[in-house]
């Protein structure tokens, strides 16, 4: 049931964190791996391990907010395996600042890659998905996206944006069985938290239940179920990943 033999999936934001978790998930269980990142030697890092498990793998550079960067991306991954079954929208940026000192740039940058960039991808592939009647579209948005955040305003708008697009993407391809499902990590081990002050820490793990950090892996284990055969009878939903962080 987590067989991914014969698929071929791309992951953005495969060069370094949760996109390289994924990527390599994906790979243990069948998969090969289109790795897209901004960062094409970050890319081809994970490329390079996703080919040490075995699996072929493809590194790209892509902007993903972009549309015609996008088209010309996918157009050389279906060039390069003939189809496209998975996708995970996982590239993202920050730009934080509180409301009234945000400029245009922090607010229309996060914006383009977070929300438009997951919009750009999800068009390019969901046609070659349509033709071939199956796929498996997972986006991460983030539990900012449900919660909000003082300071995230831009942010957060972009992941609470995710949502919809995935929910509406998830109504308009079910029909030709393709599955559009978000994940909403909380707290997830980085090395921004890594570099956390004790006090910090300590007030970020009184809000998880469970009482620790998550990790990439965590998230990956996540996208797992739902592009294999175990999730397929799930779309539209949103996943909270956060150790029982939010339970709404």
């Amino acid at each position: 049931m987590l067989d991914l033999g014969g698929k071929t999936a791309i992951v953005t934001g495969a060069g370094q964190g949760i996109g390289r978790e994924i990527s390599l998930l994906l790979a243990e269980h069948g998969a090969d791996i289109a790795a897209v990142d901004i960062n094409v030697d970050a890319s081809a890092e994970t490329a390079s391990l996703v080919k040490g498990k075995g699996r072929d793998s493809l590194a790209l550079k892509c902007d993903v907010s972009d549309s015609k960067d996008v088209d010309g991306c996918i157009t050389k991954i279906v060039d390069w395996k003939g189809a496209v079954h998975i996708l995970v929208n996982n590239a993202g940026i920050t730009r934080d600042n509180i409301l009234l000192r945000m400029n245009d740039s922090e607010w229309h940058s996060v914006l383009n890659v977070n929300l438009t960039g997951t919009f750009n991808l999800t068009r390019a592939v969901s046609k070659y998905m349509i033709r071939q009647r199956f796929g498996r579209i997972v986006n991460i948005s983030s539990v900012i996206g449900i919660m909000g955040n003082a300071g995230q305003s831009n942010y957060a708008a972009s992941k609470a944006g995710i949502i919809g697009l995935t929910r509406s993407v998830a109504k308009e391809l079910a029909g030709r069985n393709v599955t559009a499902n978000a994940i909403a990590p909380g707290f997830i081990e980085t090395p921004m938290t890594a570099s956390l002050g004790e006090d910090r820490k300590k007030m970020m793990m009184d809000m998880i239940p469970l009482g620790r950090f998550g990790t990439g892996k965590d998230v990956a284990n996540v996208v797992l179920f739902l592009v294999s055969d175990l999730g397929s009878y799930v779309t539209g939903q949103v996943i909270n990943c956060d150790g029982g962080m939010i339970m709404a």
